[in-house]
Parts: C-alpha cells; sequence; structure tokens
C-alpha cells in the first residue's frame, strides 16, 4: 500500500459507483480521505452535512477510510492533510477529457501530488450522481444504483418536495 490518499468530489449523492472505487482503492492506499466538495455556485440536492453523513454511514466498514469536507482549492486542502495521491474514477472517455483538464492544473500547482485514475466497474459505467437524482424524482427504483441509507434518503427528499 500508498501512503494517503485523496478521494473529491460532490457526491450528491454518493452511488454504486463511487463506493466501487473507493472499496477497490482502499486495498491499495494505507488512507483515503473522502473530500466532499462544498460549492457555494451549484444547488446540490443534499447539503453538505447530509452527504457527508450519507458518506460516514455507508463507508464505515472500510477502516482506513475517513469523510471530511472543503471548501476552496482541492490542491490546498490535499496538502493540509498531507495527501500524496489523488483518486479519480472514470467510467467513460468523455470523462478523461475533463480529468485531464483538472490532472493537469493540479500538477501545475502542486507536482508533488500524483493524480490516479481507476476505471469504473462497467456495471456502473453509466451511472452518475445526477441520473439517480433523475430516476429517483420519478419515484422510480434506485437500489441498484445507490446505498440502501442514500435510497432511504433519496425517497425522503422527494416526498418531501412532493408535499
Amino acid at each position: 500500500m500508498t501512503g494517503i490518499a485523496l478521494y473529491p468530489g460532490s457526491f450528491d449523492p454518493v452511488t454504486l459507483g463511487h463506493l466501487d472505487i473507493l472499496k477497490r482503492a482502499s486495498n491499495v492506499f494505507d488512507e483515503i480521505i473522502v473530500a466532499v466538495l462544498h460549492n457555494g455556485e451549484k444547488k446540490p440536492l443534499f447539503t453538505l452535512e447530509e452527504r457527508v453523513t450519507l458518506l460516514k454511514e455507508t463507508t464505515q466498514d472500510l477502516p482506513n477510510v475517513t469523510v471530511e469536507s472543503f471548501g476552496g482549492l482541492m490542491i490546498d486542502f490535499a496538502r493540509k492533510r498531507g495527501v500524496n495521491a489523488v483518486l479519480r474514477g472514470l467510467r467513460a472517455v468523455s470523462d478523461f477529457e475533463y480529468e485531464l483538464k483538472i490532472t493537469s492544473i493540479n500538477k501545475k500547482l502542486a507536482e508533488e501530488i500524483e493524480t490516479f485514475f481507476m476505471m469504473s466497474n462497467s456495471n456502473y459505467s453509466f451511472l452518475s450522481s445526477s441520473i439517480v437524482k433523475e430516476v429517483a424524482k420519478y419515484n422510480a427504483q434506485v437500489s441498484d444504483l445507490v446505498p440502501e441509507p442514500v435510497e432511504r434518503a433519496l425517497k425522503a427528499k422527494f416526498q418531501k418536495s412532493e408535499g
């Protein structure tokens, strides 16, 4: 195993695809910090606190994984936590183009921090948080897309918005 990895994202909500990457990476890195992004520009379905809580609940069986939130530059957060690697999941070629841009600027800002890409399991290559929210909004089954605590939270959110 090698050092501390940071797995950043908005996780609105966390999906089985995210968890697949995280579980596989937990066998590679000594420690993984899941870093939940606070972005004031976006209007997430779940609050920052709810996203952190859902991630903590769904990763409790992974002893080398912790969950924190951050705002600002991810590289600054990574440096403060002594991270030597950033973990990113790739679903398709379209993800690679975006990730290449982000990785390039991160490398310019902090050449000591490496980025590691993990390919998504083919079962989850189509899966995104936005797709999950769209499906859940219409009360469709999401149990094969998200962990059970997230499924409950989605149902509660959308029932509240209907009422």
